[in-house]
């Protein structure tokens, strides 16, 4: 069985294929403004009171799976990616399916589970009345005074895991964070994805007329 990796530059192209620090750091925030209007209905719906909150957990994660794992396996990128002109691949050039952009997304997503669970015990713990009486932010901050090294845990889990992303991404030519390599996946620059597609294409065709050739 052949296997192709994409290659790290193009011939003829001097620039940079893959989707940089700066690029992939405009997508994340760009992701961050587009989610933001479904997070703070979610905080307003969750300061109506503490049976409300609960209600909001499995929404909650639905949503990150759907704009996290389905946009990307559906459209090549989440909405920020492709508004900044990135796309997901296989690392072999091929669209990503459900396995590469579960797997991208499986140690976020983890940090996510761990910390509603960290919050359903918050809450069931919490007085709902006191929880009522505050204003949005302040119910936050009752909820991690609560269990508050559930909350410095995952708080520290969460931030290793961003700052190991930007380290691994800025130390390998291909610009690749941990999830991609969890993945098999590498981001390229949509101008390049043809001119990347058509050179791995013709790299495959000659392996193959090669190895063929070599069986007579």
């Amino acid at each position: 069985m052949l296997v192709k990796e994409a290659p790290i530059k193009l011939e003829g192209i001097n620039d940079n294929i893959y989707g940089g620090f700066w690029r992939r750091l405009g997508a994340l925030l760009l992701d961050g403004l587009f989610t933001a209007p479904v997070i703070y209905f979610i905080l307003y719906v969750n300061s109506i009171g503490k049976n409300v909150y609960f209600m909001t957990l499995l929404p909650n994660i639905a949503f990150t799976v759907f704009y996290f794992i389905f946009l990307p396996v559906k459209y090549n990128g989440t909405p920020g990616k492709i508004v900044m002109g990135l796309n997901i691949l296989r690392l072999d050039g091929q669209a990503i399916g459900w396995k590469e952009a579960f797997l991208r997304h499986v140690v976020s997503l983890g940090l996510v589970l761990i910390g509603t669970g960290v919050m359903i015990y918050s809450l069931s713990i919490a007085d709902d009345e006191v929880f009522k009486s505050l204003s949005w932010f302040k119910q936050q901050e009752y909820l991690m005074q609560l269990t508050p090294m559930g909350f410095k845990l995952f708080s520290w889990a969460n931030n290793v895991w961003i700052w190991s992303e930007f380290i691994v991404l800025l130390t390998n030519p291909r610009r690749r964070a941990i999830h991609d390599f969890i993945a098999g996946t590498i981001i390229v620059r949509q101008e390049y994805v043809a001119s990347l597609l058509a050179v791995m294409d013709t790299d495959l065709t000659t392996t193959e007329s090669g190895a063929n050739s070599g069986q007579y």
